[in-house]
């Protein structure tokens, strides 16, 4: 069972100066959940969250997460000025992107951000664009199949992410040689793993490979930064990662591995986004047309725009209507967005307590990947993001757009003769 964090009374105090759809967070949950992460690895004396700006980009979000101790994991030019803006610098700053565009090396250097070199040939490309800093970190892609026990869970081999294990051992030989001074290995092998067995298997494939290339390169890495694939459980049937014991996993290898050869000084990262933020914001929408054909429909004002989820994976998301939770859930509905596009389901075939017009729906894990993949097709505007304080207020912290902002791109747009 998904209990909301927002009743119904709250949500319809909050609609009443912010009209649905719009995305909500729980600023209690969010710092609760990030005081725990630091106390699974407080064992480790350098360790750090660098929360994966993609998520959730927005600056309240961030504002909230710096002031628990996080740093900030970028993909691009624009997530790299809301982390400068926001006061995050140097060390509190990963750059981990693929394909770069020199732009955004030049920027990430001049922030003194930890850069993550995805592929061999960005050395050359990052020297000639900004210069190779004194601090580097470098992508590993073993290939293959990643597996748990007998459970495949995801193909690196078929992924576009990081060097092989040979190209990796000659960057620290060349980046040595060009005057390196800190070094860093990262690897992203599987999402969304709700098991607390993953980032134990994935630190002791890193810190055996970290003892190799000290053996082969004499670099001693200052740091492993696990990235991130720590899921939650969309569905309410599915048990939670517990973090205390994935700490605890991550330090039994580390004690294994590291300290043995040497390293035992080697700092631990991770780059969490979905597990930082996704149970801690949901979609608030109203139901506001119902279709009886073929199936029972309901209409909602919320479209794939506001959460692109399970239109473009088929993923769940929970539903709760308000005001409805101890109802039986006897009703067969798809709930459905205004998108002309087939796939605009939020759920299908989905068992829920009779819906009516004007109910307000609360989509539960929206608060990673929710707002921040929207998009705007049809025309479509995003919606509004609301924060939920510790004491119960609430706050605006980016308001709706408006048909003036998706015309805003456009030449002239307001003066164009026809």
């Amino acid at each position: 069972m998904k209990t909301p964090f927002i009743t119904k009374a709250k949500a319809e105090e909050i609609i009443k100066e912010i009209p649905t759809p719009f995305h909500i967070y729980d600023e209690k949950g969010i710092r609760e959940n990030a005081r725990k992460l630091y106390k699974a690895f407080s064992w480790n004396k350098g360790f750090k969250e660098y929360f994966a700006v993609k998520a959730t980009p927005n600056p309240t979000i961030l504002k909230i997460l710096k002031e628990e101790g996080c740093g900030t994991d970028c993909s691009s030019l624009t997530e790299l000025m809301m982390s400068d803006k926001m006061g995050f610098k140097g060390d509190e700053i990963m750059f981990s992107s693929n394909d770069t565009p020199a732009e955004e090396f030049v920027l990430a250097k001049k922030l003194n951000a930890t850069i993550n070199l995805d592929d061999f040939t960005h050395i050359d490309f990052l020297e000639k664009s900004a210069g190779i800093p004194e601090k580097i970190c470098c992508r590993f892609n073993p290939g293959g199949k990643f597996s748990i026990s007998t459970t495949i869970m995801d193909n690196p081999g078929d992924a576009k992410y990081g060097m092989t294990k040979d190209q990796i051992i000659e960057a620290y030989k060349i980046l040595k040689a060009k005057g390196v001074k800190r070094f860093g290995m990262h690897a992203f092998l599987a999402s969304n793993t709700v098991t607390n067995e993953y980032y134990p298997t994935l630190a002791k494939i890193l810190f055996e490979t970290a003892v190799e290339i000290k053996e082969k390169t004499g670099v001693k890495l200052d740091f492993i930064n696990l990235s991130g694939g720590v899921g939650i459980p969309y569905t309410p049937d599915k048990e939670p990662n517990d973090i205390m014991v994935i700490g605890e996993g991550v330090r039994k290898v580390y004690e294994e591995v590291l300290v043995p050869a040497g390293m035992g000084d080697v700092a631990i990262f991770t780059e969490l986004g979905r597990f930082m933020l996704a149970p801690y914001g949901h979609l608030v929408t109203t139901a506001i047309h119902e279709k009886h054909t073929h199936k029972e429909y309901i209409g909602v004002d919320a479209c794939a725009v506001n959460l692109m989820r399970p239109a473009m994976y088929g993923a769940y998301h929970h539903i709760t209507v308000l005001g409805k939770e101890n109802e039986p859930c006897d009703h067969k509905y798809d709930v459905t967005g205004s998108l002309c596009e087939n796939n605009d389901k939020f759920a299908i075939d989905r068992m829920l307590p009779k819906i009516d017009m004007g109910d307000i729906l609360v989509i539960h894990d929206t608060g990673a990947h929710g707002f921040a993949m929207g998009y705007n097709y049809n025309g479509k505007l995003k919606s509004a993001e609301v924060l939920l304080r510790p004491d119960g207020s609430w706050r605006l912290i980016r308001r709706a757009e408006t048909p003036e902002d998706y015309f805003a791109t456009i030449n002239d747009f307001w003066d164009v003769e026809l």
